[in-house]
């Protein structure tokens, strides 16, 4: 297994996965769901990441270039989707104090939890690159693929510790960090959504 192959991939995933931020989000998104329901998303995201992201980075970019959708376009789809969360986080009031119970019930595992958070745009182009790479060097992809897990662990041990955390800040100070991470959270999907413009302008300008 390759050592540098490995730490480079570890340090990557971190970053882009960015454990701590998503169970911020996490707890936000599930501020009135008892725990039981919150380790089941916790687990189901994670596992439904982890083959997400290595079934992209086997047979991604074959793919959707069969497709004929670029990684620019995925990352403005992904965008849209995160940006449609985002703001359901800031303006949505909380059902403890509304009252409101007869909001349906949605699976937050698979939408935004796996996907656009953990196994977002960039995780995945990210992916579909150490896979290239990786995939030339003896033991590269075993390495980037043990990284994988271990930042996914880091992962699910962070979303299931989200209101233990929640629990120390308070009430009133999660509802001001709830509303906070949703415009970060927007500003993050913009982010998808002009790299994803940019890159699709920069090809047609370099196709023409």
């Amino acid at each position: 297994m390759s050592l540098d192959i490995f730490l480079n991939a570890l340090a990557a995933y971190f970053v882009v996965m960015d454990p701590l931020g998503v169970s911020l989000i996490f707890n936000g998104l599930t501020d009135d769901k008892d725990s039981s329901y919150c380790r089941t998303a916790a687990f189901r995201a994670v596992v439904l990441s982890f083959f997400v992201i290595l079934g992209f980075g086997f047979f991604g970019a074959p793919l959707l270039g069969r497709l004929g959708i670029t990684m620019d376009a995925f990352r403005i789809a992904g965008g849209l989707l995160l940006f449609h969360t985002a703001f359901s986080m800031v303006v949505r009031p909380d059902q403890s104090s509304t009252g409101d119970k007869c909001e349906p019930v949605h699976d937050i595992a698979v939408f935004p939890l796996s996907f656009p958070l953990i196994a977002g745009p960039g995780c995945l182009t990210l992916t579909i690159l150490l896979f290239s790479r990786s995939g030339q060097t003896k033991g590269g992809l075993m390495a980037t693929m043990l990284a994988i897990v271990i930042i996914l662990v880091v992962t699910l041990i962070a979303l299931l510790a989200s209101r233990r955390i929640t629990g120390i800040i308070g009430g009133t100070a999660n509802a001001v960090i709830k509303r906070l991470l949703g415009v970060l959270l927007a500003s993050l999907a913009v982010q998808f959504i002009a790299d994803g413009i940019m890159g699709l302008l920069s090809q047609q300008l370099n196709g023409g």
